[in-house]
């Protein structure tokens, strides 16, 4: 009775260890996938959710930027370094705006270089017609003709009212800058650069702004130049043309300049 018991018993591991087996096998695996995903590629991760978002609109938040040349959105790809492609982009606009302001500006100066040109050889055929090339001096610029007159033909020393033999040159000059009726007008006045002796006068600013105004406000009383057209100023020394060490250097200082703008300097209304 014993052996046949005995012969009867099943054969094999108990059934439990079939289930416990499969438990460690899903438990190995399960860790293997943790592993895995613990050691994923960030920059490939987020390239795949990228595509995701931009092929298939399964996520939300629509299309994403990573690094360079990757996805923005529904397939278009992002610019390699676009900040600099930009900054390039807005260097090169504004070098060739430069440029082109550089260049308009030059062409400016040339055109009213020329108009200057222009009206000084009218105005020094005018100077001789009327007989006082002698007293007036003929120079030009970019902004202006100027008519450079020596003070002492127009004012005794120290005192800003105009020489009875000195109104008939201004009044032939009045008459040729008539012709002048849409440009601005200045009159200066200039000294040396010894101090002045003075009750009336404080220094060499004073007088030399009086001196600019006699012969402004002449102008404005024998012409029919629009009286805001003329303005004056006074320079005092601080504008020389000679060197205020010698005598006729100082002599030259003592002027009065009548600049006659040309239309692209002359800003009227």
């Amino acid at each position: 009775m014993a052996r046949k018991k005995q012969e009867e018993a099943p054969s094999g591991a108990p059934a439990w260890m079939a289930t416990f087996s499969d438990l460690m096998n899903l438990l190995l695996c399960f860790f293997v996938l943790l592993f895995s995903m613990s050691t994923v590629d960030a920059e490939k991760f987020e390239q795949v959710i990228a595509s995701f978002q931009s092929a298939f609109s399964i996520l939300s938040g629509g299309g994403a930027s990573i690094l360079e040349g990757s996805l923005v959105s529904s397939g278009v790809s992002q610019l390699e370094m676009l900040d600099v492609y930009y900054k390039e982009k807005a260097n090169s606009q504004s070098e060739e705006e430069a440029q082109e302001q550089q260049e308009f500006i030059e062409t400016y100066k040339e055109q009213a270089l020329e108009q200057s040109e222009e009206m000084a050889e009218v105005i020094e055929q005018a100077v001789e017609r009327y007989g006082f090339q002698n007293e007036v001096e003929v120079n030009f610029d970019a902004n202006y003709v100027m008519l450079n007159m020596n003070g002492a033909l127009l004012f005794d020393s120290g005192k800003s009212e105009i020489k009875q033999e000195a109104y008939p040159l201004i009044d032939k000059i009045g008459k040729m800058l008539e012709t002048y009726q849409d440009n601005i007008i200045e009159v200066e006045g200039h000294t040396d650069n010894v101090p002045i002796h003075s009750n009336r006068y404080e220094d060499n600013n004073v007088l030399s702004f009086y001196r600019a105004r006699s012969v402004s406000d002449y102008l404005r009383e024998i012409t029919t130049i629009n009286p805001a057209h003329i303005k004056c100023a006074g320079r005092g020394e601080y504008v020389p043309i000679a060197d205020n060490s010698t005598p006729e250097g100082r002599a030259r200082n003592r002027r009065v300049v009548i600049k006659i703008y040309n239309s692209y300097s002359s800003q009227l209304e």
